[in-house]
């Protein structure tokens, strides 16, 4: 029996699902950037640290990593939260933070002269870090092996600024070239896997991250209206 309809029939109300829509843009993956930007910020300091830089020229070197490093991490964790990848987004925004705040307040201390405060200041993010690399370990562990790397690099630092020796700086910068070589065959990896569309070179992508990729557009989509941005609270 058709059903009824004039100005005394009530109107069936609006569902949810039929008045939203859920636009999604395109965009050209920020990590390689990001793994790229990382890998050099890191050689550079850790060619500091080594030796390999005279210390007059430290304030040179740390003026580079404040013009080129940290802007590129910035750019790189921005596009990464449009992407909709909070961890990588945090991660390279909090490294970019890290980075300039360190690179300015050496420019403004002598060389060669460990720091307290930048020994608190680094210590104190060690854990920040490695909660990173715990959340990233889920789903992406090559992204979480590099952030337990700049961990350890972060605290072998620190403690070379609490006054504890030399050897912690050298240690630091030997972590910090194994992390600019991580960084590369990252960054290469997934520049690689984005123009050929398919994992080429091992980045042991799993779960959501192998999903993201192998998986077609509606599964990625299912779990959109809990995204922030979509959720009426965060």
């Amino acid at each position: 029996m058709p059903q009824q309809s004039g100005p005394d029939v009530p109107a069936e109300p609006l569902k949810t699902e039929n008045v939203t829509r859920i636009v999604l843009r395109p965009i050209a993956s920020p990590l390689p950037l990001g793994f790229f930007a990382l890998g050099m910020g890191s050689t550079l300091l850790s060619s500091l640290q080594l030796g390999w830089v005279p210390t007059g020229q430290s304030s040179v070197l740390l003026l580079l990593v404040l013009i080129f490093v940290v802007p590129l991490q910035f750019v790189g964790g921005t596009f990464a939260f449009l992407a909709r990848d909070a961890g990588s987004g945090t991660a390279l925004l909090l490294l970019g933070a890290a980075w300039a705040g360190t690179s300015v307040t050496s420019l403004r201390s002598p060389p060669d002269e460990p720091l307290v405060i930048q020994a608190v200041f680094l210590l104190a993010l060690v854990p920040f870090v490695l909660a990173l690399a715990g959340a990233a370990a889920q789903s992406k562990p090559l992204f979480a092996v590099l952030l337990s790397l700049t961990a350890v690099r972060f605290a072998l630092t620190g403690l070379y600024e609490a006054g504890l020796g030399n050897a912690f700086q050298i240690a630091a910068g030997w972590t910090g070239l194994g992390i600019g070589a991580f960084a590369l065959y990252g960054g290469l990896a997934l520049l690689v896997e984005d123009g050929k569309q398919r994992t080429v070179l091992p980045l042991f992508r799993r779960g959501k991250a192998r999903e993201s990729i192998e998986g077609d557009l509606r599964a990625q989509l299912t779990e959109a209206q809990q995204e922030a941005g979509v959720r009426h609270q965060l």
